[in-house]
């Protein structure tokens, strides 16, 4: 866990904070770590981000495809556009 180097002071109308409180007191935790739970979910970090993304797309249904050198030479086309003076491979 990391260690807790930062104070943020931020205002709350009472009924914000009166659901923190009540949420807080059912899972045993402080209004605080809900805050910081909060901003995590709201905030990720970047390795996060990327951790979602890829397990997003290794858990894609597979894709049909009809003719895999096709469109390999596609991907491939496609990739090599980006350079100009590299044509793309056969």
């Amino acid at each position: 866990m990391a260690v807790l180097t930062r104070r943020v002071q931020i205002l709350l109308d009472e009924d914000r904070y009166a659901r923190l409180e009540r949420l807080a007191r059912r899972r045993g935790a402080s209004v605080a770590a809900l805050i910081r739970e909060a901003v995590d979910t709201a905030f990720p970090p970047e390795d996060a981000r990327r951790a979602a993304a890829a397990r997003s797309l290794l858990d894609a249904a597979p894709m049909p495809v009809e003719d895999w050198d096709r469109m390999k030479r596609e991907l491939l086309a496609t990739r090599y556009r980006r350079f100009e003076d590299e044509p793309p491979p056969a």
